[in-house]
């Protein structure tokens, strides 16, 4: 009974309350299917700004802690690109707000992040 426990605080989220719809700012966790998921940093943001024209649409990846059944990992997700992990699909889904040409806000609006999977990969997939 003893090791079950010590099981459960070893991948329990650091932070405080754990979100439960898929959505998450930085440093706040959330749940997706069976996964805890906690953004840590905006790695890049090479996006395409939403009122511009662009030849590449560029690209968003976002550094995560995953914490799963008795294991903890840390890895970068690229919006758009599914991921599986521990035998877990899991995939960063939403990067908002959306990068703006010419001049930003003065106060501009937290980053939140959207994932998607936590279920048990199939082969199928």
């Amino acid at each position: 009974m003893f090791a079950l426990a010590l099981a459960a605080c070893v991948t329990a989220p650091s932070a405080g309350r754990v979100r439960s719809d898929g959505f998450a700012r930085l440093g706040e966790p959330t749940r997706v299917g069976a996964l805890i998921v906690t953004p840590r940093a905006l790695v890049e943001d090479s996006r395409c700004p939403i009122n511009a024209r662009c030849i590449w649409a560029g690209r968003a990846i976002v550094r995560v802690r995953i914490d799963g059944a008795g294991w903890r990992e840390t890895t970068d997700l690229a919006l758009g690109e599914p991921v599986t992990t521990h035998g877990m699909r899991l995939a960063l889904t939403l990067v908002e707000p959306g990068k703006l040409a010419g001049a930003q806000p003065s106060r501009p609006h937290p980053m939140r992040f959207g994932f998607e999977g936590g279920l048990q990969a199939t082969d199928a997939e």
